[in-house]
């Protein structure tokens, strides 16, 4: 078992549950349904490197009315203190508390603060575009394919279509789905969240993509997930 998957807490029978709640939906459409969910849609460490430094020089700049505690603290330790013995210690605090800081902020719950809004939000966009070329869901024989997208660390959800699909179905449709989604997400109950969701998508596409044409299943029906930024 995956460390995603068990964060998840999805055994293997919830797993297969899923990929069985896919073939489902797609019975009634024409329509391809994808699932993945990422442990993040970026690594940030720019962002977690700044905040780190700003976070060291606060401290620094706290510490720098008690450089005399510190010198005479030197002075009673040895018999000369050289000029350097202050500045050392100032800057091995400095570059200690930015390693220190940068370890605190790859903590999930810390990387929502310190990361923009903005910018969590194009990186998961980014990520699902990448996905949906990546995973084949751009190449289906009628474009008619749909990515469902759940990225956890930002705590977001992207349902992109194809231009088949999209043609018919309106954006702010899939955007109700997913806010839908992230409801149930919010809730830690993720196989009812993804499945659910994939209910939902099915319905709509059996409504306004039903099932005309018999190309079978061109793309897999069973969970995808992502560990890290990249592909695994």
């Amino acid at each position: 078992m995956s460390p995603l998957q068990k964060k998840l807490r999805l055994s293997d029978e919830a797993l297969v549950r899923i990929s069985e709640a896919v073939a489902a939906a797609e019975k009634s459409t024409d329509g391809e349904i994808v699932v993945a969910v990422a442990k993040e849609s970026s690594r940030y460490s720019f962002w977690e490197l700044l905040a780190s430094v700003l976070s060291a020089l606060v401290v620094f700049a706290a510490l720098l009315p008690c450089a005399g505690i510190a010198r005479s603290w030197f002075e009673s330790k040895m018999w000369t203190v050289p000029d350097w013995y202050l500045v050392a210690l100032y800057g091995v605090t400095v570059f200690g508390l930015i390693a220190a800081f940068f370890q605190v902020a790859n903590v999930p719950f810390i990387d929502r603060i310190v990361v923009p809004r903005f910018v969590q939000e194009d990186a998961v966009s980014a990520r699902a575009f990448r996905l949906f070329s990546e995973s084949g869901v751009h190449n289906t024989a009628h474009h008619s394919g749909i990515l469902i997208y759940l990225s956890l660390l930002e705590k977001q959800v992207r349902i992109l279509a194809d231009s088949g699909i999209s043609a018919r179905i309106s954006a702010d449709l899939w955007a109700l789905i997913s806010d839908d989604i992230a409801a149930d997400m919010s809730c830690k109950s993720y196989e009812s969240a993804i499945l659910n969701g994939i209910e939902k998508c099915g319905q709509l596409l059996s409504q306004y993509y039903p099932a005309q044409k018999s190309e079978g299943d061109e793309l897999p029906n069973g969970l995808i997930l992502l560990e890290n930024a990249g592909w695994a």
